[in-house]
């Protein structure tokens, strides 16, 4: 039997193959589209009748497009593009068929009007009612049969779009590179990043005739490369060159996004019309906690008038202490401010990066990790490598149990960058949720994390930069709220249903932990000593934690307020294109000269033209509101007090873990803190705010 067809709990990873998807999709959506017949003949208005026949119809065929997709992302190749793009049309057709459907329409308004005769639905199930009639409403199930062929066909152009998006930024990626011959040309690199390069270097076979150690060393745009290069090589014509790639990517022949971004933004204008709303990111708020524009407009101005006067403080500080360090030009370039804030934050605070890094052997901060989750919320978390098949031998498997030993779920772990087939960034993905089956067996919760760290070179351990060891923590803080859910309704147990700009809470609140003293010591052991992070690095650590936060907090809006104004007032006059929208918030976000005018970042600008942020990328700040207000109630009960610690993360996995989508997230937060939340525990964290006097 094809591993795509009724897919087990454990998928066969090992046995997929691009040949076998497009050999087994025919069956698998024949089927499903005949049990959706079937269910639009009998259905009986009823949630056993139709709500929970419905899930059951449309899952084997969506699992395995899962699947499907997720080997895309992280095992690309020609292959699989080819199998994803010959399918998708297909299952577009099929979920627009699904919540289009007259006659579940029907049906999910009978179900309310009897609910509300009967108080018959468990407030879990009346939200999922309410989100299913929406859905179905923003899908075009009104629309006159024109009307609806024509968002239809929208919406197939803007899934294709989306995955030509993506894969020209995988190749524009893949495709540069700079090559340093020389040693004095990579003058400052970190000793891990001059070995990464020189194996890729190597592989390539451009070392022939050289001794190991002696180059060449070849520099990408993978995030994992491009980041730590800019922070620390001293050859600044290398680094302007990557620079200008970096911003370029994926705007000129053959990999260029120009044309598609403005239409996608056209396409979506168009899709918020046929639905009679004004503009897309109305259509997009309408199922997210801000709901109106003006509410993600204030918040992004509150955020950025705090921000501004210490911003332009630190740019200030930056260029004199560049001067003072021997910087001899007028002002500093884009391609210069990671390495001078670099040298200022060592200057400041007196330790290196790489210093850092080899307190953080991956393995350590692993195993710090799942401790840390074993104190806070109750769980213990075990290896089970080899019990489940997986996709890379890179991709480590476990298994998480309560403390009495009872199962809750499971996840795999991919960490390690692969620049050649596996999408760029990190991210949390659901492969199975908490369900139950007919006869009442419980299906527990499999959540994938997706990292793109270093790379170990060789033998040596591999250690991580510290923002790796937050990325992690991140993408963990999603996997725990999969994964710790006690809701049974699949619908909305786990992240499922969680409106989008509350998704972030979890695993934004995670990544505070990596600044408190016994977490940090759970997770530090020097990776060639196994000594203990030193007191004086713990302190210089957390007090760099804000260095140049105000600039950071400006660009993260910056990023947030393009979006909007991409799908809430473009088109205007004064803006020949999407570029002019990106330009007037770099005026009003960026410091002066750090747009350059052949600036084309939005052609890999990926959440938003290929990904679920679009009229939304602002969810990362509304999200880090709740969880800014979240730790602090961990840093009022006490951080030292190990039992006032344990028992706030109890209370935190019984609400915001345990909930999932079943509560809207108010209430949720509501339930954990008892308040509502304000900017102002963001602020502090920032460094934005002074902290009130008790």
């Amino acid at each position: 039997m094809s591993p795509f067809n009724r897919i087990p709990y454990y998928p066969r990873f090992d046995l997929m193959t691009p040949e076998n998807a497009t050999e087994s999709f025919p069956a698998i959506i024949r089927e499903a589209h005949m049990a959706i017949d079937a269910l639009e003949r009998d259905a009986a208005p009823s949630w056993a009748g139709l709500m929970r026949p419905l899930h059951d119809a449309c899952q084997p065929l969506f699992d395995a497009w899962t699947m499907l997709c997720h080997m895309l992302s992280v095992m690309n190749s020609d292959g699989w593009r080819k199998a994803h793009d010959e399918i998708q049309p297909e299952i577009v057709a099929f979920a627009l068929r699904v919540t289009q459907s007259p006659a579940f329409y029907k049906g999910y308004l009978a179900i309310r009007e009897e609910d509300r005769k009967n108080n018959s639905l468990s407030p879990v199930r009346r939200r999922i009612l309410a989100q299913t009639i929406i859905s179905a409403e923003l899908t075009g199930v009104g629309l006159a049969p024109a009307e609806r062929s024509r968002f239809n066909a929208i919406q197939n152009e803007l899934a294709g779009l989306a995955a030509d998006f993506r894969n020209n930024l995988l190749d524009a990626t893949k495709a540069f590179s700079l090559v340093l011959t020389e040693p004095a040309q990579v003058e400052g690199m970190p000793q891990s990043l001059l070995a990464v390069t020189e194996m890729a270097a190597r592989q390539d076979g451009l070392a022939q005739g050289r001794s190991p150690g002696t180059g060449p060393w070849k520099i990408t745009l993978d995030t994992a490369v491009y980041l730590p290069f800019m922070q620390h090589c001293r050859n600044r014509d290398a680094r302007e060159q990557l620079y200008r790639a970096h911003i370029a990517k994926a705007s000129s022949t053959p990999y260029d996004n120009t044309d598609l971004l403005e239409r996608i933004i056209a396409l979506r204008s168009e899709l918020a019309s046929l639905l009679g709303y004004p503009t897309f990111a109305d259509l997009s708020l309408a199922q997210k906690c801000a709901k109106k524009i003006n509410a993600v407009d204030e918040l992004i101005a509150d955020l950025a008038t705090a921000s501004r006067a210490a911003g332009e403080r630190e740019i200030s500080a930056l260029e004199e202490f560049a001067r003072s360090s021997g910087f001899a030009d007028e002002s500093l370039r884009p391609w210069d401010v990671p390495f001078w804030t670099e040298r200022q934050r060592e200057a400041l605070y007196g330790y290196s990066e790489e210093e850092l890094s080899n307190y953080f052997p991956f393995p350590r901060v692993l195993q710090g990790i799942f401790s840390l989750a074993e104190k806070l919320f109750g769980i213990v978390i075990k290896a089970a490598d080899g019990e489940a098949p997986v996709w890379h031998p890179d991709v480590r498997f476990f298994r998480v149990e309560d403390q009495n030993g009872t199962p809750l779920a499971c996840f795999y772990l991919d960490p390690y960058s692969r620049p050649a087939t596996k999408s760029g960034g990190a991210w949390m993905n659901a492969f199975r949720t908490r369900d139950r089956t007919p006869d009442n067996q419980l299906i527990l919760p499999m959540a994938v994390l997706v990292c793109n760290q270093s790379v170990p070179v060789d033998e040596q351990p591999p250690t991580m930069r510290l923002n790796e060891v937050t990325t992690l923590f991140h993408e963990f803080g999603h996997a725990l709220q999969h994964m710790l859910t006690t809701v049974d309704d699949p619908q909305v147990s786990g992240i499922n249903g969680i409106e989008w700009d509350a998704v972030e809470i979890a695993s934004q609140f995670m990544e505070n932990w990596c600044y408190d003293h016994a977490t940090l010591l759970l997770l530090s052991r020097h990776v060639e000593t196994g000594d203990a992070l030193p007191d004086t690095l713990f302190r210089k650590l957390v007090a760099a934690k804000n260095h140049f936060a105000a600039n950071k907090m400006l660009r993260q809006l910056f990023f947030a307020a393009t979006d909007m104004d991409l799908y809430a007032r473009y088109p205007r006059p004064e803006w020949s294109d999407a570029d002019a929208v990106k330009r007037h918030n770099a005026d009003a976000f960026l410091p002066p000269g750090m747009l350059l005018p052949e600036d084309r970042s939005l052609c890999s600008f990926s959440h938003i033209f290929a990904g679920a942020y679009a009229a939304g990328y602002y969810s990362y700040k509304w999200s880090e509101v709740y969880s800014a207000e979240a730790f602090a109630a961990f840093e009022e009960a006490g951080l030292e007090n190990e039992t006032a610690v344990r028992e706030v993360g109890r209370r935190f996995r019984s609400t915001l873990l345990a909930l999932g989508g079943g509560t809207d997230p108010s209430e949720v937060f509501k339930l954990f803190r008892n308040k509502a939340p304000t900017i102002d525990a963001l602020l502090r964290h920032s460094g934005l705010k002074q902290p009130d006097l008790l």
